[in-house]
């Protein structure tokens, strides 16, 4: 009986540590159980938009979070030297998973 009072115990805390999950990504808007958005984040209108570069980070749970989302980043994942514009692209789950990702375009 002791076993499984510790069973429940266990699968209620981790029920809460899900369900209060604090995994969100930058966004113009967020939806509490998903999200998916694309957004504009800056135009420099002085290059062509022939080349495309992208960069992402990624969070877990709200506990960990880890990558490299930066435009210098996403434009030498890319190739690019001039930058044309910068947009980005959010995704969470949950609260489980978000990632955010810079997309560069440029020459």
């Amino acid at each position: 009986m002791r076993c499984l009072s510790r069973v429940g115990l266990a699968l209620a805390s981790l029920s809460l540590l899900v369900s209060t999950g604090c995994a969100m990504a930058a966004s113009p808007v967020n939806g509490f159980f998903y999200s998916d958005v694309d957004a504009p984040l800056a135009v420099n209108s002085d290059a062509d938009n022939t080349k495309k570069g992208m960069a992402s980070c990624h969070s877990y749970l709200g506990i960990c979070a880890t990558g490299d989302a930066s435009i210098e980043t996403a434009a030498k994942n890319g190739g690019i030297k001039k930058i044309h514009h910068v947009d980005f692209k959010s995704h969470s789950v949950l609260g489980i998973y978000a990632e955010f990702t810079t997309i560069v375009y440029g020459e």
